[in-house]
């Protein structure tokens, strides 16, 4: 498989020209003229439109972005996935949101038992937009995230029914520190406290506010398994006086492949019982 005319091609989109592509890929520009003019024949369409500032994508070079993405993501895990580790017979790929790294996923490795069976495991953690597309694109096969995004063939089901809440340091509620917990809370947050839509202190990360108002004093909206043993101790308040939103965590998999993957999801829903502090 010549990955390299579909990497050739990514490479001259991102630096604009076929000198710079040439640079960045370490050949001469020839070569990369020849990968193109290739490319180009398999295709039966012109891709690029050379001119003095570098090189313009065609319409036809717009739609084959997509399919050379998929091209290189899917190669770089069967890379990744082959030869299979000693003693494996297949592997699995999983991933979930950075957030649900402590305990979820923790407790759900656990209840695979990777020692004791012939499933390799590969777990990932990331940011949703790119576990979507991964899975979409195969190279992961059940992911677990809080927003998740609905297409034919995708089976979702919810794991967790999770809420965000209102909390603030015992030292001072101020300053209310926004914590960006995506695109679906943004918006009712806005449209339900407009008054705390622009903040001096934005954080996309969870626990860095937490930490951060633990520290300093502060308020926020924050999951309820994380905090409750932090109002337990007495160091931060709950309050009724703000909304609260909802936060579920959902698995997604592709529905053809259920029965395949029905031990994996089975070991996830028993890791979301296990009674363990969250971070």
């Amino acid at each position: 498989m010549d990955i390299s005319l579909a990497k050739t091609f990514l490479e001259i989109v991102r630096s604009g020209s076929f000198i710079a592509a040439s640079e960045k890929l370490h050949v001469t520009q020839t070569t990369v003229t020849a990968r193109i003019h290739n490319l180009e024949g398999q295709l039966g369409c012109k891709l690029f439109i050379r001119n003095r500032s570098g090189a313009n994508l065609t319409s036809d070079g717009e739609k084959f972005i997509e399919h050379a993405t998929k091209m290189v993501q899917i190669w770089e895990s069967a890379k990744r996935d082959l030869p299979l580790p000693s003693g494996a017979q297949q592997i699995i790929k999983i991933g979930a949101e950075i957030s649900l790294w402590s305990p979820l996923m923790l407790q759900w490795l656990n209840e695979l038992e990777i020692q004791n069976n012939q499933t390799a495991v590969r777990a990932e953690i990331g940011e949703r937009r790119s576990l979507m597309e991964k899975l979409e694109h195969g190279a992961l096969d059940i992911i677990v995230v809080h927003q998740p995004e609905y297409w034919p063939g995708v089976q979702v089901e919810q794991i967790l029914e999770e809420k965000l809440i209102f909390v603030s340091s015992v030292k001072s509620p101020t300053p209310y520190i926004y914590v960006d917990w995506g695109e679906h809370f943004t918006e009712q947050h806005n449209l339900a406290l407009p008054d705390l839509a622009k903040s001096k202190l934005t954080i996309t990360l969870g626990p860095l506010a937490l930490h951060y108002i633990l520290e300093n004093g502060g308020s926020g909206y924050f999951r309820t398994r994380v905090v409750e043993h932090h109002i337990k101790a007495g160091l931060l308040e709950a309050s009724k006086e703000y909304p609260e939103f909802t936060f579920p965590a959902y698995v997604l998999y592709r529905k053809n492949d259920a029965s395949f993957y029905e031990s994996q999801i089975k070991a996830l829903f028993h890791a979301c019982n296990v009674k363990s502090e969250w971070s």
